[in-house]
Protein backbone atom coordinates (compact mmCIF):
# COMPACT_ATOMS: atom_id res chain seq x y z
CA UNK A 1 0.00 0.00 0.00
CA UNK A 2 3.01 2.20 0.76
CA UNK A 3 4.63 2.28 -2.36
CA UNK A 4 1.07 3.57 -4.27
CA UNK A 5 0.60 6.34 -2.05
CA UNK A 6 3.79 7.27 -1.98
CA UNK A 7 3.31 8.18 -5.56
CA UNK A 8 0.11 9.54 -5.66
CA UNK A 9 0.31 13.57 -6.72
CA UNK A 10 -3.11 15.10 -7.48
CA UNK A 11 -3.41 18.60 -9.42
CA UNK A 12 -5.57 20.99 -8.08
CA UNK A 13 -7.36 23.12 -10.06
CA UNK A 14 -7.03 27.47 -9.63
CA UNK A 15 -10.73 28.16 -10.36
CA UNK A 16 -11.28 25.55 -7.23
CA UNK A 17 -10.85 28.57 -5.20
CA UNK A 18 -12.68 31.47 -6.83
CA UNK A 19 -16.00 31.50 -6.18
CA UNK A 20 -18.11 28.75 -8.40
CA UNK A 21 -21.07 27.17 -8.17
CA UNK A 22 -24.93 26.27 -10.41
CA UNK A 23 -25.64 28.27 -12.83
CA UNK A 24 -28.43 30.44 -10.77
CA UNK A 25 -26.13 31.89 -8.33
CA UNK A 26 -22.73 32.09 -7.13
CA UNK A 27 -22.41 32.92 -3.56
CA UNK A 28 -19.44 35.02 -2.54
CA UNK A 29 -16.83 34.17 0.95
CA UNK A 30 -14.44 35.79 3.03
CA UNK A 31 -10.78 35.17 1.44
CA UNK A 32 -11.57 34.33 -1.64
CA UNK A 33 -8.80 35.21 -3.80
CA UNK A 34 -8.48 38.17 -6.22
CA UNK A 35 -5.35 37.15 -8.48
CA UNK A 36 -3.88 34.13 -9.59
CA UNK A 37 -1.19 34.41 -7.34
CA UNK A 38 -3.43 34.14 -4.43
CA UNK A 39 -5.08 30.80 -5.74
CA UNK A 40 -1.39 29.13 -5.99
CA UNK A 41 -1.21 30.17 -2.25
CA UNK A 42 -4.02 28.90 -1.43
CA UNK A 43 -3.45 25.50 -3.76
CA UNK A 44 -0.31 25.63 -2.11
CA UNK A 45 -1.52 25.56 1.62
CA UNK A 46 -3.55 22.03 0.49
CA UNK A 47 -0.06 20.53 -0.48
CA UNK A 48 0.95 21.91 2.74
CA UNK A 49 -1.45 19.89 4.89
CA UNK A 50 -1.79 17.07 2.74
CA UNK A 51 1.67 16.53 0.91
CA UNK A 52 -0.86 15.50 -1.67
CA UNK A 53 -1.06 17.87 -4.23
CA UNK A 54 2.53 19.26 -5.97
CA UNK A 55 0.43 20.86 -8.74
CA UNK A 56 -2.10 23.57 -9.79
CA UNK A 57 -3.88 23.67 -13.50
CA UNK A 58 -4.94 27.03 -15.01
CA UNK A 59 -6.98 28.26 -17.08
CA UNK A 60 -6.83 30.46 -19.39
CA UNK A 61 -7.55 32.97 -19.91
CA UNK A 62 -9.67 33.30 -16.26
CA UNK A 63 -5.46 32.82 -14.94
CA UNK A 64 -3.55 35.33 -18.03
CA UNK A 65 -0.57 37.30 -16.55
CA UNK A 66 1.88 39.09 -18.49
CA UNK A 67 4.71 37.06 -17.55
CA UNK A 68 4.33 33.39 -17.16
CA UNK A 69 8.07 32.43 -15.84
CA UNK A 70 7.28 35.16 -12.66
CA UNK A 71 4.46 33.49 -11.88
CA UNK A 72 6.13 29.44 -12.77
CA UNK A 73 8.62 31.16 -9.91
CA UNK A 74 6.61 32.16 -7.68
CA UNK A 75 4.27 28.59 -7.48
CA UNK A 76 7.73 27.06 -6.94
CA UNK A 77 8.72 29.43 -4.08
CA UNK A 78 5.69 28.28 -2.53
CA UNK A 79 6.84 24.67 -2.94
CA UNK A 80 4.32 23.69 -6.13
CA UNK A 81 4.37 23.56 -9.90
CA UNK A 82 2.07 24.62 -12.69
CA UNK A 83 0.39 21.86 -14.65
CA UNK A 84 -2.19 21.74 -16.81
CA UNK A 85 -3.14 24.95 -19.01
CA UNK A 86 -7.08 24.51 -19.69
CA UNK A 87 -8.23 26.43 -22.86
CA UNK A 88 -11.44 28.24 -23.00
CA UNK A 89 -13.72 28.53 -25.91
CA UNK A 90 -16.89 28.09 -24.66
CA UNK A 91 -17.68 32.51 -22.77
CA UNK A 92 -17.22 34.39 -26.41
CA UNK A 93 -19.90 35.31 -28.62
CA UNK A 94 -18.42 34.49 -30.92
CA UNK A 95 -18.63 30.88 -29.90
CA UNK A 96 -22.78 30.62 -29.79
CA UNK A 97 -22.85 28.39 -32.38
CA UNK A 98 -19.41 26.66 -32.05
CA UNK A 99 -15.64 27.36 -31.72
CA UNK A 100 -13.55 24.41 -33.32
CA UNK A 101 -16.52 22.83 -35.04
CA UNK A 102 -18.05 26.25 -36.24
CA UNK A 103 -19.35 27.15 -39.50
CA UNK A 104 -17.15 29.99 -39.93
CA UNK A 105 -13.35 29.56 -40.39
CA UNK A 106 -12.68 33.05 -38.97
CA UNK A 107 -14.63 31.46 -35.85
CA UNK A 108 -12.48 28.50 -36.29
CA UNK A 109 -9.52 30.23 -36.64
CA UNK A 110 -9.88 32.21 -33.73
CA UNK A 111 -10.89 28.87 -31.49
CA UNK A 112 -7.41 27.51 -32.84
CA UNK A 113 -5.17 31.01 -32.30
CA UNK A 114 -6.49 30.77 -28.69
CA UNK A 115 -5.09 27.02 -28.22
CA UNK A 116 -1.59 28.03 -30.03
CA UNK A 117 -1.44 30.88 -27.59
CA UNK A 118 -2.24 28.22 -24.85
CA UNK A 119 0.63 26.43 -26.43
CA UNK A 120 2.67 29.14 -25.93
CA UNK A 121 2.17 29.47 -22.08
CA UNK A 122 3.32 25.71 -21.97
CA UNK A 123 6.04 26.56 -22.99
CA UNK A 124 6.83 29.50 -20.70
CA UNK A 125 5.05 27.68 -17.60
CA UNK A 126 6.65 24.13 -18.44
CA UNK A 127 3.39 22.57 -18.82
CA UNK A 128 3.09 19.19 -20.46
CA UNK A 129 -0.70 19.16 -21.11
CA UNK A 130 -3.05 21.31 -23.30
CA UNK A 131 -6.73 20.02 -21.94
CA UNK A 132 -9.71 20.75 -24.32
CA UNK A 133 -13.07 20.78 -23.10
CA UNK A 134 -15.61 22.17 -25.83
CA UNK A 135 -18.89 23.46 -25.40
CA UNK A 136 -19.77 22.83 -29.25
CA UNK A 137 -22.80 21.15 -29.93
CA UNK A 138 -26.04 21.98 -31.40
CA UNK A 139 -30.15 22.07 -29.35
CA UNK A 140 -32.45 20.19 -31.94
CA UNK A 141 -32.80 18.02 -34.69
CA UNK A 142 -31.42 19.68 -37.98
CA UNK A 143 -29.58 22.50 -36.38
CA UNK A 144 -26.53 21.12 -37.75
CA UNK A 145 -24.80 18.67 -40.04
CA UNK A 146 -23.48 15.67 -36.85
CA UNK A 147 -20.91 14.77 -40.04
CA UNK A 148 -19.60 17.94 -40.79
CA UNK A 149 -18.61 19.34 -37.32
CA UNK A 150 -16.43 16.18 -36.45
CA UNK A 151 -15.01 16.76 -39.82
CA UNK A 152 -14.58 19.99 -38.44
CA UNK A 153 -12.72 19.37 -35.41
CA UNK A 154 -10.94 16.81 -36.75
CA UNK A 155 -9.18 19.66 -38.87
CA UNK A 156 -9.05 22.01 -36.09
CA UNK A 157 -7.37 19.51 -33.73
CA UNK A 158 -5.32 18.58 -36.14
CA UNK A 159 -4.26 22.27 -36.95
CA UNK A 160 -3.13 22.81 -32.90
CA UNK A 161 -1.62 19.22 -32.42
CA UNK A 162 0.88 20.21 -35.30
CA UNK A 163 1.74 22.89 -32.98
CA UNK A 164 2.30 20.55 -29.65
CA UNK A 165 6.10 20.25 -28.64
CA UNK A 166 7.87 16.92 -28.31
CA UNK A 167 7.37 16.47 -24.65
CA UNK A 168 3.80 18.15 -24.53
CA UNK A 169 0.09 16.20 -25.14
CA UNK A 170 -2.72 17.90 -26.44
CA UNK A 171 -5.74 15.88 -24.10
CA UNK A 172 -8.92 16.19 -25.10
CA UNK A 173 -12.31 15.90 -22.70
CA UNK A 174 -15.27 14.81 -23.57
CA UNK A 175 -19.21 15.58 -21.71
CA UNK A 176 -22.44 13.90 -22.48
CA UNK A 177 -24.15 17.11 -22.33
CA UNK A 178 -24.93 20.71 -21.41
CA UNK A 179 -24.61 23.44 -22.74
CA UNK A 180 -25.62 21.23 -25.89
CA UNK A 181 -28.66 19.44 -25.08
CA UNK A 182 -29.09 17.36 -28.28
CA UNK A 183 -26.18 16.53 -29.78
CA UNK A 184 -22.62 17.28 -28.18
CA UNK A 185 -19.74 17.10 -30.45
CA UNK A 186 -17.33 15.03 -27.78
CA UNK A 187 -20.27 13.46 -25.84
CA UNK A 188 -18.40 10.46 -24.72
CA UNK A 189 -15.43 8.23 -24.44
CA UNK A 190 -15.51 6.96 -27.69
CA UNK A 191 -15.53 9.29 -30.04
CA UNK A 192 -12.81 11.64 -28.16
CA UNK A 193 -10.73 8.38 -28.68
CA UNK A 194 -11.59 8.41 -32.52
CA UNK A 195 -10.49 12.24 -32.37
CA UNK A 196 -7.52 11.69 -30.75
CA UNK A 197 -6.26 8.61 -32.26
CA UNK A 198 -6.03 10.19 -35.78
CA UNK A 199 -3.88 12.53 -34.31
CA UNK A 200 -0.96 11.02 -32.56
CA UNK A 201 0.68 9.83 -29.59
CA UNK A 202 0.97 12.73 -27.64
CA UNK A 203 -3.05 13.10 -27.89
CA UNK A 204 -4.74 11.19 -25.37
CA UNK A 205 -8.29 11.25 -23.58
CA UNK A 206 -9.29 13.52 -20.03
CA UNK A 207 -11.78 11.31 -17.88
CA UNK A 208 -14.05 13.49 -16.04
CA UNK A 209 -15.76 11.18 -13.90
CA UNK A 210 -18.92 12.89 -13.51
CA UNK A 211 -19.28 13.08 -17.25
CA UNK A 212 -21.42 10.56 -17.79
CA UNK A 213 -25.00 9.24 -18.08
CA UNK A 214 -26.45 8.32 -14.67
CA UNK A 215 -25.43 4.24 -14.01
CA UNK A 216 -22.34 4.70 -16.57
CA UNK A 217 -19.38 1.84 -15.38
CA UNK A 218 -17.05 4.26 -15.22
CA UNK A 219 -14.64 2.08 -14.42
CA UNK A 220 -14.68 -0.16 -17.63
CA UNK A 221 -14.21 2.90 -19.28
CA UNK A 222 -10.53 3.57 -17.66
CA UNK A 223 -9.75 0.07 -17.70
CA UNK A 224 -10.34 0.48 -21.59
CA UNK A 225 -8.55 3.58 -22.29
CA UNK A 226 -5.28 2.48 -19.69
CA UNK A 227 -5.58 -0.77 -22.15
CA UNK A 228 -5.44 1.06 -25.30
CA UNK A 229 -2.78 3.81 -23.95
CA UNK A 230 -5.26 6.21 -24.56
CA UNK A 231 -6.15 7.29 -20.98
CA UNK A 232 -4.03 11.07 -19.77
CA UNK A 233 -6.05 12.73 -17.32
CA UNK A 234 -8.67 12.38 -14.89
CA UNK A 235 -10.82 15.25 -13.76
CA UNK A 236 -12.03 14.02 -10.30
CA UNK A 237 -15.44 14.96 -8.95
CA UNK A 238 -18.54 13.69 -8.01
CA UNK A 239 -22.18 14.07 -9.37
CA UNK A 240 -25.74 12.72 -8.05
CA UNK A 241 -27.77 13.68 -10.93
CA UNK A 242 -25.56 15.41 -13.92
CA UNK A 243 -22.25 17.13 -14.12
CA UNK A 244 -22.53 18.48 -10.16
CA UNK A 245 -18.80 19.00 -9.79
CA UNK A 246 -18.79 18.29 -5.68
CA UNK A 247 -15.97 16.74 -3.91
CA UNK A 248 -14.63 13.59 -5.30
CA UNK A 249 -15.68 10.69 -3.20
CA UNK A 250 -18.97 12.38 -1.75
CA UNK A 251 -21.52 10.88 -4.24
CA UNK A 252 -20.71 7.20 -4.37
CA UNK A 253 -16.89 6.23 -2.30
CA UNK A 254 -17.43 2.84 -3.96
CA UNK A 255 -16.91 4.06 -7.34
CA UNK A 256 -14.17 6.29 -6.17
CA UNK A 257 -12.35 3.12 -5.30
CA UNK A 258 -13.54 0.94 -8.21
CA UNK A 259 -11.93 3.07 -10.59
CA UNK A 260 -8.60 3.65 -8.60
CA UNK A 261 -8.45 -0.59 -8.60
CA UNK A 262 -8.38 -0.18 -12.38
CA UNK A 263 -5.99 2.42 -12.63
CA UNK A 264 -3.72 0.12 -10.84
CA UNK A 265 -4.87 -2.76 -12.33
CA UNK A 266 -3.70 -0.40 -15.72
CA UNK A 267 -0.37 0.72 -14.64
CA UNK A 268 -2.22 4.05 -13.74
CA UNK A 269 0.70 4.98 -11.39
CA UNK A 270 3.27 3.22 -12.80
CA UNK A 271 6.52 5.86 -13.24
CA UNK A 272 5.83 5.89 -17.01
CA UNK A 273 2.50 6.41 -16.89
CA UNK A 274 1.74 9.85 -17.63
CA UNK A 275 -1.81 9.49 -15.97
CA UNK A 276 -2.36 12.98 -14.18
CA UNK A 277 -4.95 12.54 -12.07
CA UNK A 278 -6.58 16.14 -11.37
CA UNK A 279 -9.78 17.51 -9.54
CA UNK A 280 -12.13 19.35 -11.50
CA UNK A 281 -14.58 21.25 -8.61
CA UNK A 282 -16.61 24.00 -7.95
CA UNK A 283 -17.20 25.15 -4.55
CA UNK A 284 -20.24 27.13 -4.19
CA UNK A 285 -21.70 26.84 -0.17
CA UNK A 286 -18.57 25.26 1.17
CA UNK A 287 -14.70 26.72 2.12
CA UNK A 288 -12.91 26.09 -0.69
CA UNK A 289 -9.56 24.99 0.97
CA UNK A 290 -11.09 22.54 3.14
CA UNK A 291 -12.99 21.28 0.59
CA UNK A 292 -10.11 20.91 -2.03
CA UNK A 293 -8.05 19.21 1.49
CA UNK A 294 -11.46 17.10 1.45
CA UNK A 295 -11.45 15.57 -1.80
CA UNK A 296 -7.40 15.18 -2.06
CA UNK A 297 -7.99 13.31 1.24
CA UNK A 298 -10.75 11.30 -0.27
CA UNK A 299 -8.81 10.19 -3.18
CA UNK A 300 -5.69 9.00 -1.42
CA UNK A 301 -8.22 6.68 1.10
CA UNK A 302 -9.69 4.89 -1.55
CA UNK A 303 -6.65 4.86 -3.25
CA UNK A 304 -4.93 3.08 -0.12
CA UNK A 305 -7.98 0.52 0.03
CA UNK A 306 -7.84 -0.43 -3.47
CA UNK A 307 -3.64 -1.03 -3.03
CA UNK A 308 -5.25 -3.76 -0.45
CA UNK A 309 -6.85 -6.11 -2.81
CA UNK A 310 -5.98 -9.52 -2.47
CA UNK A 311 -5.10 -9.58 -6.38
CA UNK A 312 -4.20 -13.75 -5.52
CA UNK A 313 -6.94 -14.78 -4.02
CA UNK A 314 -8.98 -12.46 -6.71
CA UNK A 315 -7.87 -14.36 -9.31
CA UNK A 316 -8.02 -17.28 -8.01
CA UNK A 317 -12.00 -16.96 -7.07
CA UNK A 318 -12.38 -15.43 -10.96
CA UNK A 319 -10.54 -18.16 -12.52
CA UNK A 320 -12.59 -20.85 -10.41
CA UNK A 321 -15.59 -19.26 -10.83
CA UNK A 322 -16.46 -18.79 -7.34
CA UNK A 323 -18.73 -15.45 -8.01
CA UNK A 324 -19.64 -14.82 -3.99
CA UNK A 325 -15.72 -15.05 -3.04
CA UNK A 326 -14.36 -12.88 -5.32
CA UNK A 327 -16.47 -10.41 -4.92
CA UNK A 328 -15.92 -10.86 -1.21
CA UNK A 329 -12.49 -10.81 -1.65
CA UNK A 330 -13.20 -7.03 -4.02
CA UNK A 331 -15.73 -5.89 -0.63
CA UNK A 332 -13.36 -7.07 1.59
CA UNK A 333 -10.72 -4.13 0.34
CA UNK A 334 -13.72 -1.41 0.06
CA UNK A 335 -15.15 -2.14 3.81
CA UNK A 336 -10.50 -1.96 5.21
CA UNK A 337 -10.90 1.55 7.12
CA UNK A 338 -7.40 2.77 6.17
CA UNK A 339 -7.35 6.20 8.08
CA UNK A 340 -5.69 5.07 11.09
CA UNK A 341 -2.39 3.32 8.49
CA UNK A 342 -2.94 7.06 6.45
CA UNK A 343 -2.69 9.38 9.65
CA UNK A 344 0.94 7.44 10.61
CA UNK A 345 1.97 7.66 6.53
CA UNK A 346 1.30 11.32 7.23
CA UNK A 347 3.29 11.97 10.56
CA UNK A 348 6.35 9.68 9.16
CA UNK A 349 6.44 12.41 6.86
CA UNK A 350 5.89 15.51 9.29
CA UNK A 351 2.42 16.02 8.34
CA UNK A 352 -0.67 16.77 9.71
CA UNK A 353 -1.88 13.67 11.14
CA UNK A 354 -5.14 15.21 10.56
CA UNK A 355 -5.31 17.83 7.85
CA UNK A 356 -8.56 19.39 8.50
CA UNK A 357 -8.58 19.75 11.85
CA UNK A 358 -4.73 21.56 10.99
CA UNK A 359 -6.28 23.75 8.69
CA UNK A 360 -8.69 24.90 11.04
CA UNK A 361 -6.58 25.56 13.50
CA UNK A 362 -3.38 27.16 11.25
CA UNK A 363 -5.22 30.26 10.88
CA UNK A 364 -4.84 30.57 7.58
CA UNK A 365 -8.52 31.10 6.65
CA UNK A 366 -8.64 34.46 9.23
CA UNK A 367 -5.60 35.31 8.01
CA UNK A 368 -6.78 35.72 4.58
CA UNK A 369 -9.85 36.75 5.43
CA UNK A 370 -8.56 39.79 6.67
CA UNK A 371 -5.66 40.68 4.60
CA UNK A 372 -8.02 40.36 1.01
CA UNK A 373 -10.19 43.57 1.52
CA UNK A 374 -11.04 44.89 -1.46
CA UNK A 375 -10.48 44.10 -5.39
CA UNK A 376 -12.48 41.64 -6.67
CA UNK A 377 -12.73 38.25 -6.15
CA UNK A 378 -12.06 35.80 -8.52
CA UNK A 379 -15.03 34.00 -9.80
CA UNK A 380 -16.16 31.42 -12.54
CA UNK A 381 -15.27 33.24 -15.66
CA UNK A 382 -12.78 35.51 -14.10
Amino acid sequence: MTDLVDRLAIEVPSWAFGNSGTRFKVFGSPGTPRTVQEKIADAAMVHRMTGLAPVVALHIPWDRVEDYGALRSYARDLGVELGTINSNTFQDDDYKFGSLTHLDPKVRRKAIDHHLACIEIMNQTGSRDLKIWLADGTNYPGQGDIRGRQDRLADSLATIYAQIGPQQRLVLEYKLFEPAMYMTDVPDWGTAYAQVSTLGERAVVCLDTGHHAPGTNIEFIVAQLLRLGKLGSFDFNSRFYADDDLIVGAADPFQLFRILVEVIRGGGLAADSGLALMLDQCHNIEAKIPGQIRSVLNVQEMLARAALLDIESLTAAQESGDVLTANGVFMDAFYTDVRPRLARWRAERGLPEDPMAAYAASGYQARIEAERVGGTQSSWGA
